[in-house]
């Protein structure tokens, strides 16, 4: 209930899909679950109360989702994952999170509620997103990042908190010389 599947859909074993709109030439790997509820909650004088996740899980054409990576389905409006995106293991997508079209997303990536990402992003392994955050088209970030604030179009970002690339490549070098001066002291 709740799932469509299109024509040519590859699902591994113990994988597990609710709330969720999948469409043709997709491939989903071993233990992968999609359309969970999300982390939604708010805090009131008695402490957590959950709140409803009503969206679904789109998958655009084309797409692949890697082993034990999870997808939160939308709190009210849809979590999307855009044609032809690449998914690798261990991957955590939160609610409402909508990802365009072409992006590679590699292991061990999480991606926070609200967050978009725009065509084309590219994102290295172990980095983490704050949510409702936007990233823009054809942006570079590299693994082990802490993204904390929006990266505009075509940026290529590391660190954490995450700058572009040729800040950190310059903070890294004035760090080794400090290191090597006071070494010599």
């Amino acid at each position: 209930p709740n799932v469509v599947i299109g024509d040519h859909v590859w699902i591994g074993a113990n994988a597990v899909i609710s709330h969720a709109f999948i469409g043709a030439h997709v491939r989903i790997y071993p233990g992968a679950c999609i359309g969970q509820d999300g982390f939604g909650f708010a805090i009131d004088a008695a402490g957590h109360v959950k709140l409803p996740q009503l969206g679904r899980v789109i998958i655009e054409d084309h797409v692949e989702i890697g082993a034990n990576t999870t997808i939160d389905r939308g709190a009210g409006p849809d979590t999307v994952i855009g044609q032809g995106t690449w998914i690798d293991n261990l991957v955590q997508i939160g609610h409402n999170v909508r990802i365009g079209k072409g992006c590679v997303i590699v292991a061990q990536v999480g991606i926070s509620g609200s967050t978009v990402i725009e065509d084309g992003v590219m994102i290295g392994g172990q980095a983490g997103l704050a949510g409702h955050l936007k990233v823009g088209s054809g942006a570079r970030i590299a693994a082990q990042s802490g993204i904390m604030r929006n990266v505009p179009n075509g940026q290529e970002v590391m660190g954490s908190p995450a700058v572009p690339f040729k800040d950190f490549m310059r903070q890294t070098a004035a760090l080794n010389r400090m290191g090597k001066k006071a070494k010599k002291d």
